[in-house]
């Protein structure tokens, strides 16, 4: 027989009524796109909130970008990965304005995770391309990553240096470019995150993710926006113990951007 719960005993999922980090990162806009098969629009929209800012729905179809300050490329599988991953969403009517934005001057901060990654390499906002898992198989588990450059839109909260788990779940996540871009990438500090811990894919030099030269437009194959909240985390932290799905290492991704936009 069902139990009828009091209110203070009914369980607080989606709880956001804890004050924000920064009131003042609450007028900041951050547009989350929808393409057809996007899966993690909605865990990337709390992930903003959770951060202390405002979260935008913005739909692949239109070209609006509804005065956002930012704009979130979510993972899953958009148009089913057919072609490739990413290779039909790059042509949605929105991407046209993501990018002449992105590359304006007011370069406006873009993150792509996972297909948004992918995303992002089909629109050349990013170079290099990926392809199937070394393994051919989907993969599902937590992930340390190497933070290499602190000095991007997203990053900025972190130290050069260090290490955070996030998850990572990915069937086309094996990160490819030819040498020379391989080698500017490295060069120019252009590597934002690196796998430790082993490789999960085969993606060239560890690879992660990426930022373009400017620091505005960030990708990276791992979910950040999985690792935002105690209890629904990741199992482990790269600071330390935590209690099962209590990792939040990826919180602070969100929490860059709404604070560099805020400067």
């Amino acid at each position: 027989m069902a139990q009828n719960l009091t209110a203070d005993q009914t369980p607080l999922i989606a709880d956001l009524s804890q004050p924000a980090p920064n009131a003042a990162l609450k007028d900041i806009r951050v547009g989350v796109v929808t393409f057809p098969g996007t899966l993690d629009d909605r865990d990337a929209m709390r992930a903003v909130q959770i951060a202390g800012g405002t979260a935008v729905p913005l739909w692949y179809a239109d070209e609006d970008l509804q005065n956002v300050d930012a704009v979130i490329l979510p993972g899953g599988f958009s148009y089913g990965d057919y072609l490739r991953a990413g290779a039909i969403a790059r042509f949605a009517p929105l991407m046209d304005k993501i990018i002449d934005a992105a590359n304006s001057d007011a370069a406006l901060p873009v993150l792509g995770i996972c297909n948004g990654f992918q995303v992002l390499t089909e629109s050349h906002l990013l170079p290099g391309s990926m392809i199937k898992n070394e393994q051919l198989k989907f993969l599902c588990r937590d992930q340390a990553l190497r933070i290499e450059n602190a000095d991007t839109a997203w990053t900025g909260r972190y130290e050069q240096g260090q290490t955070i788990v996030v998850p990572l779940k990915n069937q086309d996540g094996q990160y490819v470019a030819d040498q020379r871009t391989l080698d500017e990438l490295e060069a120019e500090n252009r590597v934002a995150f690196r796998y430790v811990g082993g490789n999960p894919n085969g993606s060239r030099n560890d690879i992660a993710g990426i930022t373009n030269a400017r620091g505005n437009v960030v990708g990276l194959m791992p979910h950040p926006e999985h690792a935002v909240e105690p209890g629904f985390g990741a199992d482990f932290s790269g600071s330390g113990d935590v209690d099962m799905r209590h990792g939040t290492d990826g919180l602070d991704i969100f929490v860059s951007a709404l604070e560099c936009l805020t400067r």
